[in-house]
């Protein structure tokens, strides 16, 4: 069905019908000029995130379905990364025409598993055309208390670097799907230059994803590690700094140090990596520490915490002791496995392959 058919407005009746409210805060949700929320006993913490079609995700090989889960866990993992928990979202879409009805459904429902995996409301938003492709803007309203929340300054020195999870999964998700697109992009071109005008070009093509599942979870299905937040509250731990890795280790590392003022000392044996990251990276020859410290969008929480509080991480299951905070005199290093010292560089998504 083409969206002019039903209208913004039955669009919106349509996706929301049968969303029910799950947090008292939530006063009124959609149906208004504005939701009215309440929080009368903790602090609001509000983060938004906007994704844009060719730049943050490839329709060719992201379903929508996929992608409405992550657009919205990319936006509760900032809310964890506060020691927050979301409570509600807005969600705003510039759509072109090229997309039905169901293709929105198919989005939104992405977007309803991962809020009703955390118990998260939605609660308005905007849709809107568009010349371009698929823009999507979701903005996340959390609380916690005011003692509870956790900022990017709090590093001291001494204090332990810890990351939730493994790192460059994602990374070398996105490597294996753009290589797998190029190889069907070649073969449609020569199909296409051995074919007669007028012909139908079409490839029978199968992309080997074999036993890399993982690699594709981790790229098309971003998980909000607010299970590691539980975890820690439950061990009694606090973070004094904190952050989600959404542009790569090194990148959030050095924020945490320029905001607290420190320096730190990471080592390559102790970061966290999987066998299919690893296996993924050599089959590439990519070398799968630069992936782990700069791919990005783990959505992994990277975290610093007291001395004192060593023996109790090491009871909190998939995290990760990674190095120490220093003095800021001493800089950013990461030493090798063979004990040579380098500087941490925060490459992101830019790093030479």
């Amino acid at each position: 069905m083409e969206i002019s058919k039903i209208g913004e407005f039955g669009l919106i009746d349509r996706l929301t019908k049968d969303l029910k409210t799950q947090n008292v805060s939530t006063r009124y949700a959609i149906g208004d000029d504005c939701a009215v929320l309440s929080y009368p006993d903790s602090e609001v913490l509000i983060t938004t995130d906007l994704l844009m079609e060719g730049v943050h995700f490839d329709l060719t090989y992201t379903d929508l379905q996929h992608l409405g889960y992550k657009a919205v866990m990319v936006n509760l993992s900032d809310v964890f990364a506060m020691n927050g928990t979301p409570r509600q979202i807005t969600v705003s879409l510039a759509l072109s025409k090229r997309f039905s009805v169901e293709d929105i459904e198919q989005l939104y429902n992405g977007m309803r598993l991962a809020c009703e995996k955390w118990n998260v409301d939605i609660v308005g938003g905007d849709t809107t055309s568009s010349y371009t492709g698929l823009a999507i803007s979701i903005t996340c309203i959390g609380e916690a208390r005011r003692e509870d929340i956790v900022f990017r300054n709090g590093a001291r020195d001494t204090d332990l670097i810890c990351v939730s999870g493994d790192l460059g999964a994602a990374y070398m998700g996105l490597q294996l799907l753009e290589r797998e697109k190029s190889v069907y992009y070649q073969m449609l071109d020569e199909k296409k230059a051995n074919t007669p005008e007028g012909s139908p070009s079409e490839v029978s093509f199968q992309p080997d994803f074999s036993g890399k599942e993982y690699l594709l979870q981790r790229q098309l299905q971003a998980e909000a590690r607010g299970d590691i937040i539980q975890r820690l509250r439950e061990a009694g731990i606090r973070p004094t700094a904190m952050m989600d890795v959404s542009d790569g280790l090194s990148s959030e590392l050095r924020h945490i140090c320029k905001q607290s003022g420190v320096g730190c000392r990471i080592f390559e044996k102790n970061l966290p990596i999987d066998y299919q990251t690893a296996v993924m990276a050599e089959e590439m020859n990519m070398n799968v520490t630069t992936c782990a410290l700069n791919g990005g969008e783990d959505y992994e929480l990277v975290f610093t915490i007291p001395i004192g509080d060593h023996e109790k991480i090491e009871q909190v299951a998939d995290v990760h002791l990674i190095g120490h905070i220093t003095d800021q005199k001493f800089g950013h290093v990461l030493v090798s496995r063979d004990g040579q010292e380098f500087e941490l560089k925060a490459q992101g998504w830019n790093f030479d392959k």
